[in-house]
């Protein structure tokens, strides 16, 4: 470390690993304004965050699966924030939002736009609904972000028409709940149909429409689905779909 500088804190690293799930990769630069925000919240330069980001995208298997290396000089507390973010999916992603939420001089509720007249007034039920909607947010954001805004398959880039659907169900794998490597950016139409296992992507990346709707001959079938049979879908910039889960789909519940 040299002369003059300070180490990196827990909490910053939290918040850091935090906006690293919120920003698309390839822009964690010191222009971007929420990296120049972060830096102005934990006294930090903004080369100095866009720096840390890099480190954090050294542990990142989906960018080493496509030979991206990240930066070189990560740390050790880098090291285990990254993975206590992974392995704790359930606690440190909502735990770094009541951080962001505490820099920010905000409620956790007013940080994630949460109407508090849908909520409960008080209790456990009341955190505990708090809870899954941050998390449902951040895992949006992540999965949003990874994919540039667009649908997989279509690229149908209004966010309101958009689903950050999960690959292995929300009620079947909690750990893997707020895993953004189980999520895949899609329209509400085509995220529908692959809830139902009317298609499927395969772990090469390659989107198969079920027999029940390339047999239908009604123009929308066409157009809505039989085209998209055989295509690739368009690869995230990072936490690229887990292969093992793209396969449970396929051989679990895809309507071959």
């Amino acid at each position: 470390m040299k002369a003059g500088q300070k180490l990196w804190t827990r909490d910053e690293l939290i918040l850091t690993m935090n906006l690293y799930w919120r920003i698309e990769f390839g822009k964690y630069h010191k222009g971007h304004p929420e990296v120049k925000r972060l830096a102005e919240l934990i006294g930090r330069t903004p080369s100095a965050v866009a720096l840390k980001l890099g480190n954090l995208a050294s542990f990142d298997p989906s960018l080493k699966e496509r030979g991206i290396k990240g930066a070189s000089n990560a740390s050790k507390l880098d090291r285990e924030i990254w993975n206590e973010f992974y392995e704790n999916p359930d606690i440190l992603p909502y735990e770094s939002e009541k951080l962001r939420a505490k820099f920010e001089g905000k409620t956790i509720e007013e940080l994630n736009e949460i109407d508090l007249n849908s909520l409960p007034k008080l209790g456990k039920e009341r955190e505990a609904i708090v809870k899954i909607r941050v998390n449902q947010n951040l895992f949006r954001q992540a999965v949003l972000q990874s994919y540039s805004g667009a649908c997989c398959i279509s690229g149908i880039s209004n966010t309101e028409l958009l689903i950050a659907g999960h690959i292995i169900p929300w009620a079947m794998d909690e750990k893997q709940r707020l895993n953004p490597r189980n999520g895949l950016l899609m329209n509400s139409l085509h995220d529908k149909a692959y809830e139902n296992g009317l298609i499927t992507i395969r772990p090469d990346y390659v989107i198969l429409v079920s027999s029940e709707l390339k047999s239908d001959e009604q123009v929308w079938s066409r157009d809505y689905f039989a085209k998209y049979d055989g295509q690739k879908i368009r690869t995230p910039n990072r936490f690229s779909p887990q292969p093992e889960f793209l396969e449970q789909h396929y051989q679990e519940r895809f309507r071959k």
